[in-house]
């Protein structure tokens, strides 16, 4: 099993960036796709970023291209978000997943990742 444990949130001002971090344990992730997720109030989770542990591919959702940066550091067992130009509409709570299912690229849906971190909140106010 692997245990994933998010940190990095907090409380920002329209336009600021912000670095969460997912720290891995237990289980080897080296042949899993990672990713971040969010929620927001009243809304579906929604796929943020994801990449393979072990390969070159990344991929982002829509809303967070060219402002989000997904990334690891394999020696740490540490999955990155780096979030710049922040909006309010990027306000939620952001969770880290992992998954060992085999795919071509990184999966977008929620319900194919098997292992889920406890959230990090992120507020960005106006």
């Amino acid at each position: 099993q692997v245990k994933l444990a998010e940190s990095g949130g907090g409380l920002v001002q329209n336009g600021a960036s912000l670095r969460l971090t997912c720290a891995a344990s237990g289980r080897s992730v080296s042949n899993h796709f990672m990713a971040w997720f969010r929620r927001a109030p009243g809304k579906e989770r929604e796929f943020v970023a994801g990449v393979h542990w072990n390969g070159p591919t990344t991929r982002y959702g829509e809303s967070v291209k060219g402002r989000f940066t997904v990334s690891r550091d394999s020696t740490k067992n540490t999955l990155f978000l780096e979030m710049s130009s922040l909006k309010s509409e990027d306000t939620a709570v952001y969770y880290c997943a992992a998954t060992i299912r085999w795919a071509t690229n990184v999966p977008t849906s929620a319900p194919l990742y098997e292992e889920w971190g406890q959230g990090t909140q992120v507020t960005v106010s106006p």
